[in-house]
């Protein structure tokens, strides 16, 4: 029997997962962790101590760091317990001064990798003269686990998550029952889904223009239109706009970015070639939130079955989502969205996740234009 799911769970459920991040999700993640056990610490710490799964220490390895020249797992949690601002979530480093940089390069931080952990965890302790702290983040970014003070534990949760939201409600859905619950929403409930495609199209139109890192989107956007004319540059642009939004995210520039499952790029990924189909087609914004929510929950399905950190590359599951957006957006049912799903399994099944970094706009270009 498929599992029940209606529209108030769908809202819940992109409410959770489409939010704000600065920067890489994998660093900013190990910032907050640092930040927690900073704050954690009654007294100044005289150093810092980070295990960390292979999944996150490959993901924050060649990624720069939002208003930072730093790089790596070790900078962001030594920019984390710069900053010390817990509260921002994986925002965290959307204002790092030079004062707090300075700072950073004096904390001493050692890494160990950690054998048997999920994908995505790192634990930061904190080592003072007369007392310890420890925080732990695992199975999402946001998600502590595990935080202890001294030898007495504050909290302890199951390394990975065990909840509705992300396995047992979601990993089965099937598309009909996906295409059932959009066509059911309400623009007005659901108008923070379009207003994420929005945020997430000012830093790749700044990407475009400027060009960061490999400039994939500024250079195959040479001789395009920044709105499309024809379908076929709609398609185009789909493409420009999601490499655009990655090689200016990876290569640090300190916008906000809504993310999908974790991910920033794959939030990008999402969004903007269904935003720019819809903006040239001149859809209703009702039925441009419904596309978007149901590439959105795509890609969120894909997720809950392969872990939200694995060795298949994210963009191109959230480029499935993409595919099915696009084809809903264009009066697609059912049965054509599940072609797009097997066109998509046929064409690009093998890309393998080789860490956050610049060349991830060159694997979200190529999936985009796929889809």
């Amino acid at each position: 029997m498929q599992p029940s799911f209606d529209t108030p769970q769908f809202y819940h459920l992109l409410k959770r997962e489409l939010m704000i991040a600065m920067g890489c999700t994998e660093p900013a993640a190990a910032a907050l962790a640092g930040a927690k056990a900073k704050e954690l610490l009654s007294e100044e710490a005289l150093r810092y101590e980070i295990t960390a799964s292979r999944d996150m220490v490959k993901n924050a390895l060649g990624v720069a760091l939002p208003n930072s020249s730093l790089m790596g797992i070790q900078a962001a949690v030594a920019l984390g317990v710069a900053s010390g601002e817990v509260a921002k979530g994986l925002a965290i480093l959307s204002e790092i001064d030079e004062e707090q940089q300075r700072e950073a390069l004096e904390i001493e931080v050692s890494l160990t990798l950690a054998t048997e952990a999920p994908p995505l965890y790192i634990s930061v302790k904190a080592i003072g003269v007369n007392h310890t702290s420890s925080a732990t983040i695992s199975g999402e970014h946001t998600r502590f686990s595990r935080l202890q003070i001294d030898d007495s534990l504050i909290l302890s949760l199951p390394l990975e998550v065990e909840s509705d939201t992300s396995k047992e409600l979601i990993e089965e859905l099937s598309l009909a029952q996906i295409v059932e619950v959009c066509d059911k929403i309400e623009e007005e409930e659901f108008h923070f889904v379009l207003e994420g495609a929005l945020t997430n199209y000012k830093i790749a139109t700044v990407g475009r223009e400027i060009g960061y890192g490999l400039e994939v989107g500024k250079i195959m956007g040479e001789g395009l239109p920044q709105e499309a004319t024809t379908l076929e540059e709609a398609y185009r642009l789909g493409s420009v706009y999601a490499a655009a939004g990655s090689d200016a995210r990876m290569a640090g520039l300190p916008l906000p970015v809504v993310i999908n499952s974790g991910s920033g790029n794959q939030g990008i990924t999402i969004s903007l070639p269904i935003l720019v189909m819809g903006r040239y087609l001149k859809v209703s914004n009702h039925l441009l939130i419904k596309s978007l929510a149901l590439s959105h929950l795509v890609a969120l399905v894909l997720t809950a079955k392969k872990r939200r950190l694995s060795p298949l590359c994210g963009a191109f599951t959230a480029a499935i989502g993409t595919a099915c957006g696009l084809t809903y957006l264009q009066g697609g049912d059912v049965a054509a969205l599940e072609r797009s799903v097997n066109n998509m399994v046929g064409d690009l099944t093998g890309i393998i996740c080789d860490g956050a970094k610049g060349g991830g706009a060159l694997k979200i270009f190529s999936s985009v234009e796929s889809a």
